[in-house]
């Protein structure tokens, strides 16, 4: 089963009453990932009232979620941040708000209004990526077979995620299963000409992108 996560990290900032509040969102692989760049973020904004998080994360093919209102009144920050990416079907990311207080409170509604603006504002600022669970492998070629390859990876939507040259071209490339099978029929049939091919891992690769 796929999921939707993000790019890059964006930074978006709205004002509410005056009090400012800072989004940072970033794209992780793992729990360890998304609890540092936490720390990170309150350690840059140490002198903020508050800096609310919320993240999912598959690892193991299961999600792990948590939230965090970091002095905010329960549930007015980290969870409809939560709520958010749930409805957003997003993962493998980590939402961090920080809010400079203004002097006048905003209320139950408001904090809640303005934690979940300031991270769907970040969320339109993203591009999306659909992830699918697909296969790395690394395939050695011929420099004369390289821009024919080349052409044959972007019609079958292959990416090249790394080359390396030497005596022969190496490629990693990530593909869907469902091309793989495809791809390893082309290479028995000679209807592309490789020198070999092997798998080299099981991992969640991008299958298309959602430019927002």
């Amino acid at each position: 089963m796929g999921f939707i996560t993000i790019d890059g990290k964006v930074q978006t900032e709205i004002t509410e009453k005056k009090s400012k509040f800072i989004a940072n969102l970033f794209p992780v692989e793992t729990i360890e990932e998304a609890e540092q760049i936490i720390k990170d973020i309150k350690k840059k904004y140490h002198d903020a009232r508050h800096n609310c998080t919320a993240y999912r994360i598959r690892e193991d093919g299961k999600i792990v979620e948590k939230a965090s209102d970091d002095g905010e009144p329960d549930k007015t920050a980290g969870a409809p941040m939560l709520n958010i990416l749930q409805k957003n079907q997003l993962e493998n990311v980590v939402i961090v708000v920080t809010r400079y207080f203004g002097g006048i409170l905003l209320g139950t509604g408001g904090l809640v209004r303005a934690y979940s603006d300031s991270l769907q504002k970040a969320i339109e600022n993203s591009n999306l990526l659909q992830k699918e669970l697909g296969t790395e492998m690394l395939v050695t070629l011929e420099y004369g077979h390289f821009d024919s390859f080349k052409y044959y990876c972007r019609s079958n939507n292959i990416l090249i995620s790394n080359v390396e040259y030497s005596e022969f071209i190496a490629c990693k490339i990530e593909l869907e299963d469902i091309i793989k099978e495809k791809l390893l029929k082309d290479f028995e049939g000679k209807n592309i000409l490789l020198k070999d091919i092997q798998e080299t891992a099981k991992k969640y690769i991008t299958k298309s992108i959602i430019k927002k």
